[in-house]
């Protein structure tokens, strides 16, 4: 349509006004038509139906019916306080209709004898129906008005409802909106593609979002919308991912050499399994490649990303290129430089760690060593990015649990080099496809999805607290067999107090349960000093206590192997990612190895799936996929990617299937079209230049 009639600004429009535009910038941020017209509902009422009095039932239903009131008066009901009370009747009998606000106004506004329609939720008092703040409208206006079967129901704030902006109005804003601007909106879609797909027209989907004829057409607007809206962001991401690839030059490191070969002929601890060889040939592939690349690599707990990190930094340094791997925390940059030292002891490479609490002398080395280029793999949190931290070449740069970064720091690394470094970002929180596909959808992704031989799946179970006896038998026998254990209790943040106390009552039960010299109890939690938690993370390593009495801090980067059973109290205050994670921490070495999750027996219904999902299965990506229908995409990101996807109508957990229809017709469509200059895309390249200005979901990601 006139496209500028859709970017007046919202005052403009008939019954809004400066005062009631102010609201709707500030509370819902609508600025120009186009906003509101892209305001959706967020549930409907069926209105097709019209009771009778006689026929109301007690259940607090949305109801309408169509009658008159004849009588209007203010009772007292408490000291200084009245309701007014209306009554309405219709041939079946009579109910009440009552105020408790605004009655002044209500007052007046009421007619008597005169055929209404009232809509709102019943309930029975003393055998008499009434209903609280009715909505009202004539019955002849009733008639005439655009309303349709089903009504809207917009998201709304207080401050709306406070201030007057009652749905009813935004239902009337809307209205007034489709005939000012005659609905004339333009397609956005191809013609042959809504043919195929067999999709309404834009202007059926808007009119019929708002103001829906029946239910079939409404699900028919809610299809064509969603697909639209996950179409674009789609083709924005595969866009963006194959201009990269273009675009950023990268090092093409051609050669597989010696340090590569003589690693995988003489010192691989044990052989790959088939996933990390396809992953490590996706990788070379990428990096033999003259463009920079941008890969994620998801792999569950334990799956064996470190080896794969390895072989990724030795082909960049057969290439003659240093490499950089960047964790979130200490504890995990600690572990990581750990793991990477002990595998490639037998070859001579220069690996140093970086972190906070590096001495100064030891900078002035690893910052010597790093511009000279005789340190080839430097380990460390953020304090890689300060700018004192200068690469001769670097060439590859690895991010361990990247949703912890913000896109800033990540740059940061990328400036570190004229030609930008190769990008492997590693995560053990498995994301599902659905998300992994509209958060990543510009990345490469490569998953390593089986665990290395001789491990043995971890047998979960849930407990109640009735049951500890039992499972304080099962502990002793288990360190009768020379085994270790852990027992976690939680801690979140608003009650430290409690929870602290409930670590320490822990602890000391434990301690009189398993006393000395039998026994021997460590604890470790977030108020102690870094030392000795090292000391006391040190003396259950060596084995010489049995059990290790922890909060969540354990949850990543420890690797004890000896370690089989995992107790989890309180198990209902986890989410299902923190419980996988946790459970990763047994079952390293080749023993059978437990995770026990205690709980009480009240547990809510969320509660009860995640205790049910846990015992079911060891698939971290089943996993993820039922905390992303329990929790949502915002939850799952971590809080800087929380507001991620601003997505307007659709659901990517509820509508996997039209996101991966929109992805599809996608790729088929810049696979053949990527400049979108063919005639019959004339449409779809305007849409997509008009997107691409919008500071939308796509300029958040990687």
């Amino acid at each position: 349509m006139q496209q500028d009639l859709l970017l007046t600004p919202i005052e403009y429009l008939k019954g809004v006004g400066p005062n009631r535009g102010e609201l709707l910038r500030k509370e819902l941020g609508i600025y120009k038509y186009q906003d509101l017209i892209n305001f959706y509902p967020n549930r409907y009422i069926d209105r097709t139906r019209y009771y009778k009095i006689n026929e109301l039932q007690n259940n607090a239903a949305e109801v309408q019916l169509i009658g008159k009131i004849i009588n209007i008066k203010t009772v007292e009901f408490a000291k200084g306080k009245k309701r007014l009370v209306a009554t309405f009747t219709d041939a079946t009998g009579q109910m009440e209709l009552v105020w408790f606000q605004g009655q002044k106004w209500i007052r007046e506004s009421l007619q008597l004898n005169v055929p209404i329609v009232i809509f709102g939720k019943c309930t029975s008092f003393n055998g008499l129906f009434n209903m609280a703040h009715p909505e009202i409208e004539l019955l002849t206006e009733h008639e005439q008005s655009l309303r349709s079967a089903m009504q809207p129901v917009y998201p709304s704030t207080e401050t709306l409802t406070n201030r007057g902006i009652s749905n009813r109005v935004i239902n009337k804003l809307m209205q007034q909106l489709f005939l000012e601007t005659q609905a004339l909106f333009s397609e956005t879609l191809p013609v042959y593609l809504i043919e195929e797909l067999k999709l309404i027209s834009k202007k059926a989907a808007l009119f019929n979002i708002h103001f829906p004829k029946s239910a079939d057409a409404l699900a028919r607007a809610q299809f064509r919308l969603k697909f639209e809206e996950l179409f674009f962001i789609q083709l924005q991401l595969i866009t963006k991912n194959l201009i990269r690839k273009h675009k950023i030059k990268g090092h093409p490191f051609e050669k597989v050499g010696n340090h590569f070969t003589d690693f995988f002929n003489n010192h691989l601890p044990f052989e790959l399994t088939g996933a990390q060889k396809r992953v490590l040939k996706e990788i070379r592939n990428d990096m033999g490649n003259p463009a920079q690349m941008n890969r994620l690599l998801q792999g569950d707990v334990g799956s064996g990303k470190t080896i794969v990190a390895l072989m990724s930094m030795l082909l960049a340094l057969d290439n003659g290129f240093q490499s950089c791997l960047m964790a979130p925390t200490e504890i995990l940059a600690n572990q990581h430089y750990i793991g990477l030292s002990e595998l490639a002891k037998d070859l001579s490479i220069n690996i140093r760690i970086l972190t906070g609490s590096t001495k100064t002398a030891q900078r002035k080395i690893i910052h010597e060593e790093l511009e000279n280029g005789t340190l080839h793999i430097l380990i460390g949190t953020h304090a890689l990015l300060e700018d004192k931290v200068k690469f001769q070449n670097l060439g590859l740069a690895i991010i361990d649990e990247q949703h912890r970064f913000g896109v800033e720091q990540r740059s940061k690394l990328w400036k570190k080099n004229t030609i930008p470094p190769h990008v492997l970002v590693m995560t053990a929180t498995p994301i599902p496809r659905t998300l992994a596909m509209s958060l990543y959808g510009d990345l490469d992704i490569s998953v390593i999805d089986e665990l290395p031989p001789g491990r043995k799946p971890i047998q979960t179970v849930h407990r109640f607290d009735s049951n500890r006896l039992k499972v304080w038998k099962f502990i002793r026998d288990e360190i009768a067999k020379g085994r270790q254990i852990y027992i976690v209790y939680p801690l979140i943040q608003e009650s430290e107090k409690m929870d602290f106390k409930d670590l320490m009552d822990g602890y000391e039960s434990i301690s009189r349960d398993f006393p000395l010299p039998q026994y021997a109890v460590s604890i470790l939690h977030g108020k102690m000093k870094p030392a000795d938690k090292d000391a006391e993370m040190k003396r259950f390593a060596d084995g010489k206590t049995n059990i290790m009495v922890a909060t969540t801090v354990i949850e990543v980067g420890v690797n004890i192997p000896n370690a089989s059973v995992m107790i989890i109290e309180s198990a209902e205050r986890f989410g299902l990612s923190q419980l996988h994670q946790l459970r990763g921490r047994v079952g390293r070495g080749a023993e059978q190895s437990y995770c026990i999750m205690m709980t009480s027996h009240k547990l809510s219904n969320d509660s009860k799936t995640r205790m049910e999902t846990m015992v079911r299965t060891n698939d971290g990506f089943e996993i993820a996929e039922v905390d992303l229908k329990l929790r949502g995409p915002g939850d799952l990101m971590g809080t800087q990617q929380s507001g991620v996807l601003n997505l307007q109508i659709a659901d990517i957990v509820r509508d996997r299937d039209i996101l991966q229809l929109a992805r599809n017709h996608a790729v088929i469509i810049l696979k053949e079209d990527a400049p979108l200059l063919k005639p019959e895309h004339t449409t779809l390249r305007a849409v997509f230049i008009e997107l691409s200005k919008k500071k939308n979901i796509w300029n958040y990601i990687s």
